[in-house]
């Protein structure tokens, strides 16, 4: 098995991963009462992935591995741990709104409105990279770019209309 392989091994598994922890989220954010807005994108957000991990295993899963583009995807892995410790219970792969419940403005939300979308849009960028793969890297960042500002506007939409501070912008 190539190096390739492994690590696409274990992004794949980890982001079934993150499905099921956000599956389990979802339910229990829902039952008490939270709200999921933009579900009719949310199709849309899971084929983009799909399409690109699809794509990474076609393309990428005998290439070589450029370190210069690994080492930050590996290191963004961390920033996406604080994350979702930070997140803890309210970390979903949709977008549910918890009224009466104030934004989370520690870890890293603290300094970016965003984090988790910033470490997607890296990711979907460096691991194509890291895979020789730059036409990939820019084909699903292009996507992954529009997908991302239907799923923006429709949170900030969502946290104006039920009264909710919208995020903040980094400074």
């Amino acid at each position: 098995m190539s190096l390739a392989s492994i690590i696409l091994a274990l992004v794949t598994l980890q982001r079934l991963g993150e499905l099921a922890l956000s599956r389990y989220n979802t339910k229990k954010l829902l039952a008490r009462g939270a709200i999921e807005v933009g579900a009719n994108h949310y199709p849309l957000v899971v084929a983009v992935h799909a399409a690109w991990l699809g794509a990474l295993w076609i393309w990428g899963r005998h290439q070589d591995v450029d370190l210069a583009a690994l080492v930050p995807f590996i290191a963004l892995q961390g920033l996406r741990l604080w994350i979702l410790a930070t997140l803890g219970a309210r970390w979903t792969t949709r977008v549910i709104v918890v009224p009466d419940e104030p934004l989370v403005a520690s870890g890293p939300y603290k300094y970016f409105s965003h984090p988790n979308y910033a470490v997607v849009v890296a990711e979907i960028a460096l691991l194509p990279l890291a895979l020789h793969l730059a036409l990939l890297a820019l084909i699903f960042s292009g996507l992954n770019a529009a997908v991302l500002a239907v799923r923006i506007r429709s949170e900030a939409r969502a946290l104006s209309a039920i009264g909710g501070p919208l995020p903040r912008t980094a400074s």
